[in-house]
């Protein structure tokens, strides 16, 4: 029994599917992906991007499709990107079946907006024929007119019929290997949408809140929406929409999981607000270190703390922490325990290499496990 249940999520039981070599839902680790915002046909700033996001620790990537001369340049893009693309289909049918010829692991598209059964016959047989699965995308802001008319306006039942009628003509198909998602800028219909699509399916989710915002104002919108949901066990994938650079939504998507203690990837830094009590300016010393240790993708817990009020406290729950002390002398903690002083000059350069170092033990074991 775990000494902590209240940190325990039961995650919502759904049936698995895979987006090439990515597993999404079942078991899996929660997905966390994002969308270029290149011209597709800028096949060298498309994958620039795509690598840029990879590094960030993305697990997928979704890259728009909207015509001929950009799912021709897809098939470059497919075969050099260092993780499976999702090809973003909206009304054109031929593009969808373009698309999964030319590599694409995953189609987001809406059958129901194709046309007609024969069209969306055709390309579950090109998803079919070249191992691609789906992604079904309902989005509050483009709702089908019949609903509109039926509930008036964007709700939750709405979303989640839209949703079912879209999956129903897949499964008439006899093509289960999809995913769904029913996104709204709106929080509370957002999460209304999800909870109720939870509860009348088991396909696997993508979570997101669409439209979210700026990087501040989007991180808080949707940590608030795809966080409770996550809470809630609800949620096999997601991606954070903001208006900002793809490298900083997959980052926000990963501190939410870590928050979450739903999946560890890179330092989680637990650090104080700073007062007048601090022994170094804790700011610009965070500041530093997040940009410094980016690139650590083993899970290493760090604390940084400006003064001895809380900092052991906090620095006995991380793997290495650090307090401020008096004459430019701070503890040092290691596995929870106080190790040795380091003077403020070269406290950043020391913390660096202690985190280096633990990140590369751990890995270290991951291999030999392995």
């Amino acid at each position: 029994m775990s000494l902590r249940p209240y940190r325990e999520i039961a995650r919502r039981k759904s049936r698995q599917i895979r987006v090439g070599s990515v597993l999404v839902g079942g078991d899996a680790p929660i997905s966390v992906q994002t969308m270029t915002n290149t011209l597709t046909t800028d096949v060298k700033g498309t994958l620039e991007q795509i690598r840029r996001a990879a590094d960030a620790g993305a697990d997928l990537v979704r890259v728009s499709c909207p015509d001929e001369d950009s799912t021709k340049a897809f098939k470059q893009i497919a075969k050099e990107s260092p993780v499976p693309l999702i090809a973003d289909i909206h009304f054109h049918y031929k593009r969808g079946i373009e698309a999964a010829e030319a590599g694409a692991a995953c189609l987001r598209i809406n059958p129901g907006n194709i046309g007609s059964h024969d069209r969306v016959r055709d390309v579950v047989k090109a998803a079919k024929d070249h191992g691609c699965s789906m992604r079904i995308g309902v989005n509050a802001g483009s709702l089908d007119k019949h609903l509109l008319d039926k509930y008036g306006e964007p709700c939750p039942e709405a979303l989640v019929e839209s949703a079912l009628e879209h999956a129903k003509l897949l499964e008439d198909n006899d093509f289960f290997e999809f995913k769904i998602a029913v996104k709204a800028s709106d929080v509370f219909l957002a999460v209304a949408a999800y909870q109720g699509l939870a509860k009348a399916c088991d396909y696997p989710l993508h979570l997101g809140i669409t439209e979210a915002g700026g990087l501040i104002g989007g991180t808080v919108k949707s940590s608030i929406g795809i966080g409770s949901l996550l809470w809630a066990g609800i949620g096999d994938t997601l991606r954070v929409s903001l208006s900002a650079d793809v490298a900083e939504e997959v980052k926000v998507g990963f501190e939410m999981l870590k928050a979450l203690d739903l999946r560890h990837r890179g330092v989680r830094i637990v650090s104080c607000p700073s007062c007048a009590r601090q022994g170094f300016d804790v700011i610009k010393t965070v500041e530093a270190l997040e940009n410094r240790l980016s690139h650590v993708r083993a899970p290493v817990t760090l604390s940084i703390l400006g003064c001895v009020v809380n900092g052991p406290g906090e620095a006995r729950e991380t793997m290495v922490g650090i307090t401020g002390g008096g004459a430019d002398s701070h503890k040092v903690y290691i596995g929870g325990s106080p190790d040795h002083n380091v003077d403020g000059k070269s406290m950043v350069d020391h913390i660096v290499d202690l985190v280096e170092a633990r990140a590369a033990e751990i890995e270290a074991a991951k291999q030999k496990g392995s």
